[in-house]
């Protein structure tokens, strides 16, 4: 399948690129309720890699990424490792007074379990979903920040984010874990009822 979404922003190519290029954009973008855990990212760059994994519920989908064709009008992340038998998202970015964000996805399903979890999680609704949920949230940042900072600003920003970050690895953490112990009581209550009815 190929999925194709588009939306423009009020900033230059200049901050497009800085907010793609952090490293924490990826928890920026992922819409709730799933949660990220970052591994390792690599600094955006040609063949970077990121590691991460994306708790939905209780399902842990583990991804491995791996960057190319990265220019100042966007790049293209593949999944080495990761649920999908295939998938590659581009992003386009073009500017004129204004920077218009181009999102391009091609991805194929594994077959058996992923297959099914992949048909559901990357449906074309959800897909849309989700991107919907990142055009806002790029817009609000975007908007909220302005061009982004440079210089000695961005390192002083830099060190603030990297602390912020660590209470954020140690939150998803402990919400793994609630998501594991909930989903093993679910298991242990369903397997009592079962029991008990036969």
């Amino acid at each position: 399948p190929v999925f194709d979404f588009k939306f423009t922003v009020q900033a230059p190519l200049t901050a497009v690129q800085e907010f793609h290029h952090d490293t924490s954009a990826l928890k920026r973008l992922t819409p709730p309720p799933t949660i990220v855990r970052l591994h390792d990212i690599e600094p955006l760059g040609e063949g970077s890699v990121s590691r991460f994994t994306l708790w939905v519920g209780p399902l842990p989908l583990k991804w491995t990424a791996v960057h190319k064709d990265v220019s100042e009008h966007g790049f293209t992340d593949v999944q080495t490792e990761g649920p999908a038998k295939k998938w590659e998202h581009t992003h386009t970015f073009l500017s004129d007074d204004e920077t218009e964000i181009h999102e391009h996805i091609e991805y194929e399903h594994k077959s058996a379990f992923w297959g099914v979890v992949t048909r559901i999680l990357f449906a074309r609704p959800n897909l849309y979903l989700m991107f919907t949920y990142r055009r806002l949230v790029t817009r609000w940042y975007l908007s909220r920040s302005g061009d982004y900072p440079t210089g000695e600003q961005r390192e002083v920003r830099g060190l603030v984010v990297g602390n912020l970050e660590k209470v954020s690895d140690r939150l998803d953490s402990i919400f793994a874990s609630m998501a594991y112990f909930v989903a093993l009581a679910l298991f242990a209550m369903i397997y009592g009822w079962r029991s008990r009815r036969y």
